[in-house]
């Protein structure tokens, strides 16, 4: 086993080929839904580091790196998805300090440290006492639902001792609590007709935009934090035509599982109360994603903090919505960990800082070399 030193000088030459190695997977297209392309090519990636990659149904990218049999696996996974559509011109600048493009930290750096982070532990030759899974998995943003986790977890969830989210943002974040979510599209329909010779006759569009103002009236408690947002409306046909049919897209969030079934009955009998004999009224349910809580002093928790502090970061629990959701859901200790600093996720000038990367880097092989923690 090499000294700490010897781990903080291979992690510092590591950085410039987790930077290079993230640039090339951001320019591969991933929207959710489409992730196979960038699945191939991060597959691609670990077979030259002689992994034996595996991609399952779902189009999760998976190696096992064997353990001495004596303890449970620990999961590491990296969502490949991005938010924005295949379009989207992938282009990636370059500084001394910095790296910006769309989905550079979100998450195409975290997909590159897991593939690094296979080199970094052949490399100081470390020997977990359980296997070690990493997986760039699918479907962690937008309506993909947690699909890719939610597979991993059915299938690998008996062995697991524990799983961590990796994220490009946020190093220093420690993210503990599960932020729960429903997402549901609502329809409306309505006879339909011209703007003046059927004057009169309901709108969906109309009908639409008062349920939207009823939902903006719903009371939400500040603590549990619970929230609501529509995020898209579409619906229409011509400036003169009253609209047979309009849509939105809500989502409703907690980290109260309670809380957040109160909000939904609340959207529904706000819908029921503007349904007509002339006007439909329907929810869709697109996703849900589950609340629930690891407690700090779970070892998982405790050790991801002391590592923290030991690399010179005071840790900061937080709570989100991430793949992390789906391993808390079902009694699996579980955390999600950012590996360097920046801004404007979810843009197209999103930017990543390139310096804190080498703490980030060391907090993943500190905290697998240290699995099982006690």
């Amino acid at each position: 086993m090499e000294t700490r030193r010897d781990a903080r000088a291979l992690v510092r030459s590591a950085v410039d080929r987790t930077i290079h190695l993230a640039c090339q997977i951001a320019t591969v297209p991933a929207p959710t839904f489409e992730e196979w392309d960038r699945a191939r090519f991060v597959a691609e990636l670990f077979e030259q580091r002689g992994a034996q990659p595996e991609l399952d149904a779902v189009g999760n990218v998976i190696v096992r790196r064997q353990g001495e049999g004596r303890g449970r696996s620990l999961l590491l996974a990296a969502h490949l998805d991005t938010v924005f559509p295949r379009e989207t011109p992938l282009t990636i600048e370059r500084g001394d300090t910095w790296v910006r493009g769309p989905g550079i930290g979100d998450n195409a750096l975290g997909v590159a440290a897991l593939v690094i982070l296979w080199e970094l532990l052949d490399a100081l030759a470390v020997r977990t006492s359980g296997d070690l899974l990493l997986a760039a998995d699918v479907g962690e943003e937008g309506l993909g639902n947690l699909r890719g986790m939610r597979a991993l977890i059915e299938r690998f969830g008996p062995e697991l001792g524990a799983v961590v989210a990796v994220e490009g943002h946020n190093l220093g974040r420690v993210t503990n609590v599960a932020v729960g979510s429903v997402r549901l599209r609502i329809i409306v329909r309505g006879p339909g007709g011209h703007s003046w010779g059927n004057f009169g006759t309901p709108s969906a569009i109309h009908e639409l935009v008062r349920i939207l103002c009823a939902l903006t009236e719903m009371p939400v408690p500040r603590s549990p934090k619970t929230t609501y947002n529509v995020g898209t409306i579409e619906g229409g046909v011509s400036v003169n035509t009253i609209a047979p049919l309009a849509q939105a897209v809500v989502d409703l969030r907690s980290i109260d599982g309670r809380e957040l079934e109160r909000l939904r009955r609340t959207v529904e009998e706000i819908c029921e109360r503007h349904r007509s004999s002339s006007i439909t009224v329907e929810l869709e349910l697109l996703g849900e994603r589950p609340s629930g809580e690891t407690p700090v002093d779970v070892p998982l928790v405790r050790e991801t903090m002391k590592i923290l502090r030991e690399l010179g970061i005071e840790p900061v629990l937080d709570a989100s919505s991430t793949d992390a959701n789906a391993a808390i859901a079902v009694g699996i200790p579980a955390v999600c960990l950012g590996l360097t600093r920046g801004r404007g996720s979810h843009t197209v000038e999103e930017t990543i800082d390139v310096a804190p990367l080498e703490l980030g880097l060391m907090q993943l092989v500190w905290l697998v070399e240290r699995f099982p923690v006690s």
